[in-house]
């Protein structure tokens, strides 16, 4: 299953690189159109789909914030990235391919896998090691600035 996920993901690389590449050529109007990564977390489905271009890509579960602790909603950009981040706040906690988007709060790995679709979190976004190394890799590609991230009730 993660060697169709990482194809694709190449696949998805490639295709932006060549769109960047065409519409640096175009021109700047058409350049901000394009290439842009948004990831959709719902909270009550614990589901994040994440869309290229508008196209439906990736749908993975997640872990969000339990009942004593809130994920934020809203909209929002990258803010910092890490490849391994240890919670300061949570007795550093593992936080793989973290992509942090408001304060302390991050779409990041979780080892804790079985929890995965349910809320289990401090409010984080957890996901799957490898679907959270190849969101991170999509952030990094694509650029913060091309990527939002939407929670939803």
């Amino acid at each position: 299953m993660h060697t169709a996920i990482s194809a694709k993901l190449i696949n998805i690389t490639a295709a932006a690189l060549t769109g960047a590449a065409l519409l640096l050529g175009a021109g700047s109007g058409a350049a901000h159109a394009a290439n842009k990564i948004v990831a959709r977390v719902s909270l009550s489905q614990q589901v994040m789909e994440v869309s290229v271009d508008g196209r439906p890509t990736f749908a993975w579960k997640v872990s969000t914030g339990d009942r004593a602790h809130v994920t934020p909603t809203g909209s929002f950009k990258p803010t910092r990235m890490h490849a391994m981040w240890y919670s300061k706040k949570y007795d550093n906690a593992p936080m793989p391919h973290s992509v942090f988007f408001s304060g302390g709060y991050a779409v990041h790995a979780t080892y804790a896998i079985k929890r995965l679709g349910q809320p289990a979190s401090h409010g984080c976004v957890r996901l799957h090691p490898d679907n959270a190394a190849d969101f991170y890799q999509l952030v990094e590609t694509f650029g913060a600035t091309n990527t939002s991230i939407v929670i939803v009730k």
